[in-house]
Formats: C-alpha cells, sequence, structure tokens
C-alpha cells in the first residue's frame, strides 16, 4: 500500500471513506476494518453492494437522483458542484450510449488521499459509480488514475474481478439485465489532468488542453458522449446514501450537512498524515489531528488547496473547511492538502516558486494562461531579488484580474491565488523585499538576511 499515515480522529467523527480505525468514529462505508481491502465477502458483510442492489430492484433512475438531491451531497473535485445536478443533466441528454467516469488522477504531486482511498476501499468507489450508471443509464464505466499509482491499479484489477464474479459487476448485473462494464485507464501526463475536459481528452489519446464550457461533458463529453465525471470520493459516499436514506448523509457535517472529506496535512507539523474529516471542521481542529506545529516553531501561514491554493495567515484556524468558507478566504479545496508553514520559510518565494510551477504546468491553449502566468511568475520572481520595476503590485492584480476575466478553465483563476494571497494578507514580508530589499527568513538571493538582520 502507499505508505501513508491515515491519522486517528474524534469517536464522535464518522467515516463515510475509509475504514475506521480502532479508537475512531464507527465506519458507515462498505470498507471492512481489519479485512484485506479486496476481501469481497468482508466487504459485502460490511455493507459494500447494498446500495447498488437496492438501486437495481427497488428505485427508478429518478428516484435515485432524487435522493442525492436531498442529502446535499457536492462534487470532492474541488468545485463543490451540486452532484444530483450533474446525474439529471447526464440521464436527460440524448445519446445512444453514455460514460461514468472515476477522476482519480490526483494532479498534485504531493498528494495521495484519492490513492489511499482506492487502496483502502475500493468496492465503495465502484459501487458508487455502479450506482452512478444504473441512474444515468450508462454500461461503461472507466475509473482514470495516475499510472505510477501501482498499488492502487493492482487493488482496482483485483476488486474488479472479483465483483464481476460476484455479479456485482459486467454482464446481467444482479439478474436485472444491466450490464455494467469497468476500465481501468491508467494515464501518465501533467498537472493539467486535473481539469475535467482535460482529463476527457487523455482517456481519449487526445492532446490534454481544455474545452470551452458550455457544452458541459453531461451533455458532449468522451467520445463526444454525455459523460458523467466526478471524483472518487464522491462515488464512495454514493452507496450510504442509496441505503440509509438522504439524511444518513446530510447530517454528517459540522457545517451545513456535507459529508466528509479526506485531508492531507503535511509541512511544519509534528505527523503528517492523511484524515477524514467532516466538512465544516476548522482548519485549527484538522491540523491538530498532525501533532500542531512542533517545538518553538510557530504557524507563519498555511497553504490550502495545493500549489494553485491561497497562502492564509494563522487566523484562518479559525476558518471553517468547506466551500465558500475558503473561496471566500481566498483559498480553495482544490487537491485536499493543508500544508502548515512556520516562520523558517519565505511567504514571497513560496507564492513565486507556486506560480512558477503554475505557469509551467500551463497546458498553452489560451494566451492569458500562456503568457498571462508567466509574466505573474516573473513579477514574483523580481520579488524575491528585490528588484521591482514601478508599481509592481498593481501591475499583479490587474494582470491577475484579466486572467480570471478570460479564463477557459479554473486553472488559470486558481493559479493567482497564491500571489494574491501575498498581495492580501502578507504585505509586510512583501515590502520587505520590494521596498527594503531584505528577506526576513534569510531564504531569498542575492539579498537574503540572516534573522539578525546581517547580510548573508
Amino acid at each position: 500500500m502507499t505508505s501513508a499515515n491515515v491519522l486517528p480522529t474524534p469517536d464522535k467523527w464518522p467515516h463515510l471513506l475509509l475504514p475506521a480505525a480502532t479508537g475512531s468514529g464507527s465506519a458507515t462505508g462498505s470498507g471492512a476494518a481489519g479485512a484485506a481491502p479486496t476481501d469481497i465477502d468482508a466487504a459485502v458483510a460490511a455493507g459494500a453492494f447494498k446500495g447498488l442492489t437496492e438501486a437495481i430492484k427497488d428505485m427508478t433512475a429518478g428516484e435515485i437522483v432524487a435522493a442525492l438531491a436531498a442529502s446535499g451531497l457536492r462534487g470532492r473535485g474541488g468545485a463543490g458542484f451540486p452532484t444530483s445536478e450533474k446525474w439529471r443533466a447526464c440521464a436527460l441528454s440524448a445519446a445512444d450510449r453514455r460514460y461514468v467516469v472515476v477522476h482519480a488522477y490526483q494532479a498534485d504531486p504531493a498528494v495521495f488521499t484519492d490513492r489511499v482511498l482506492l487502496e483502502r476501499n475500493p468496492y465503495a468507489v465502484l459501487e458508487g459509480a455502479a450506482i452512478a450508471a444504473v441512474a444515468v443509464g450508462a454500461s461503461d464505466i472507466i475509473v482514470a488514475l495516475h499510472a505510477e499509482a501501482s498499488e492502487a491499479i493492482a487493488t482496482l484489477e483485483t476488486a474488479i474481478r472479483e465483483a464481476h464474479e460476484a455479479g456485482y459487476l459486467g454482464d446481467d448485473v444482479l439478474g436485472s439485465g444491466r450490464d455494467i462494464h469497468v476500465e481501468l485507464k491508467p494515464l501518465q501526463g501533467a498537472y493539467m489532468l486535473g481539469e475535467e475536459t482535460v482529463l476527457l481528452k487523455g482517456i481519449e489519446g487526445k492532446r490534454g488542453q481544455p474545452e470551452q464550457q458550455p457544452p458541459y461533458p453531461t451533455t458532449r463529453g468522451l467520445y463526444g458522449k454525455p459523460t458523467l465525471v466526478h471524483n472518487a470520493q464522491t462515488f464512495a459516499v454514493v452507496p450510504g446514501i442509496i441505503t440509509g436514506g438522504p439524511g444518513s448523509y446530510g447530517d454528517v457535517a459540522a457545517k451545513g450537512g456535507q459529508g466528509t472529506v479526506l485531508v492531507q496535512i503535511s509541512g511544519s507539523v509534528a505527523n503528517p498524515g492523511l484524515a477524514e474529516v467532516p466538512l465544516g471542521t476548522t482548519i485549527g481542529e484538522i491540523v491538530a489531528l498532525a501533532g500542531g506545529v512542533p517545538g518553538p516553531n510557530i504557524v507563519k501561514a498555511l497553504l490550502v488547496g495545493g500549489p494553485s491554493g491561497g497562502i492564509l495567515p494563522p487566523d484562518a484556524l479559525k476558518t471553517p473547511y468547506e466551500f465558500e468558507s475558503l473561496e471566500a478566504a481566498g483559498a480553495h479545496m482544490g487537491s485536499g492538502s493543508i500544508v502548515v508553514v512556520d516562520e523558517r520559510s519565505c511567504l514571497v518565494d513560496l507564492a513565486s516558486v507556486l506560480t512558477r510551477f503554475c505557469a509551467d504546468q500551463a497546458c498553452g491553449k489560451t494566451i492569458p494562461c500562456r503568457i498571462g502566468l508567466r509574466r505573474m511568475a516573473e513579477i514574483g520572481a523580481r520579488f524575491c531579488e528585490g528588484q521591482p520595476r514601478g508599481d509592481e503590485i498593481e501591475r499583479l492584480t490587474d494582470l491577475s484580474a484579466d486572467i480570471v476575466a478570460s479564463r477557459l478553465c479554473d486553472h488559470e483563476r486558481r493559479s493567482t491565488l497564491p500571489l494574491l494571497s501575498l498581495v492580501r494578507y502578507f504585505r509586510d514580508e512583501l515590502d520587505a523585499h520590494i521596498v527594503r530589499s531584505t528577506c526576513p527568513a534569510g531564504i531569498c538571493q542575492p539579498m537574503a538576511t540572516s534573522r539578525a538582520g546581517t547580510v548573508s
């Protein structure tokens, strides 16, 4: 399995995605604590495929979609779009064939939440995708994941084979006359494969560039057919909604009945790892699961959302980890990561490096992305060098506004966040670089200074 430290959580916190660890809340998904992830007998005994059985034998497609709508489930891919609206749009699109795509590519190179989910609870993801296939009238499921996720691929291959042999996948599922086939699609590519239309291009073997929306994939997606695309975590909670009713999911959250999500905590913490937390849990409570900042160091900032996330101040520890609150703070859920930064790091350098990464990973299809992000990265580099040109901050904010206003996909919009959050929250440190040509953390060259203020 992926070397992942799954952090224990309070007993009152539920587990909808990963089997509960000893001493944590009870598991309500289809994983069986203590059993091999691909042990289908143990999984069925724990409740796996009960939701699929109910959906096929006792519910209409409309009733399945209505249950999702009542639950309030929102996609875990970062945007938080209502799941039921996607399912309804896909089901109503006229076509002779439809597809369901499990988006498990995990584009952020430092995050492995979806990979751990696939390795530890594969049947929940497969069952949720199968229920989606029933609801939208699809017979083909494609699980797209990173080609380097060898353990997840091996686990899924075994799980799919076992589910086929047990009659939960394949031809004539559960004697219903309905065929549901699953194909694994390992992909090797760039960061942009995290965007859903780029992912579909990757599956088709085409150049990975986003498409103008609308039309949305639910109308014209994979191979030009209506396609339902969701993050693996989204599919994993669907079976519990069907078996337990919408309320069983909607009541699970610290705020707004939004269920749980996997979060990876890293950086300057005592015990890095990932945890399943109810949405609405504060960032501070999540960081505390990782043991907080060790030793004499203090929290200087929090990078929330991955490379295109926002760099937030220590006050953000009070911010609820959920869609609207993060967006208001200038961050987003993104890859599901929180990186704790202490006072030994230079935030100007961090924002510059992140912006350069996002510019390097841009597909180059549009001028605002291809050129605009590169110009932003250059401004960030000049900040670090203490060599700004005129009113560089005004130039940065104007350029960011132009990129966002003319964007083709969310990569352009979110890639502006690291530097914009630096201007919003850490103006003193930025001014030290561009006004006084000093780096308080002693990181930036050629004008780095020690913490005592002497030239290095």
